[in-house]
């Protein structure tokens, strides 16, 4: 009896671990970074383009930060459960757009995590400040 027991014990373990293991990261919903920005995914459809809003928390402009709308396709072939995505915010308050890449993970204790970098270009009056317009 103290056996089976064991045994049930070691095996509930290893299904719930597995199920950890397996659950699925979805963008769908709102996700709020370590600066206080969040961003809101309403749905993905079966191609994997999304849409949603993003409201920064952080601005190189003066101007009032407002709400913008993003655009963005998720890589849906991989049916591994942590897809990688990536969107565009068209800035509402300034004269910039940011691209964000990134993959969606599920970390050890089930919480979904997005790890992203970005890029964001401002407006330059001309070419000679190109160098300067992208971050």
């Amino acid at each position: 009896m103290g056996q089976a027991t064991l045994f049930l014990l070691v095996l509930s373990l290893a299904l719930g671990a597995h199920g950890l293991s397996d659950k699925k990261c979805s963008l769908i919903g709102q996700w709020v970074n370590d600066l206080g920005s969040t961003m809101k995914i309403l749905a993905v459809n079966n191609n994997g383009d999304f849409s949603g809003t993003y409201l920064t928390a952080v601005t190189a402009t003066t101007n009032k930060i407002q709400e913008s709308p993003l655009q963005g396709s998720l890589q849906r072939r991989n049916q591994k459960g942590q897809p990688t995505f990536g969107f565009t915010v068209n800035w509402t308050f300034s004269d910039s757009v940011t691209v964000f890449t990134g993959q969606c993970f599920v970390d050890k204790n089930g919480k979904e995590v997005l790890k992203t970098m970005w890029l964001l270009r401002s407006r330059v009056d001309n070419i000679e400040n190109d160098w300067k317009a992208t971050r």
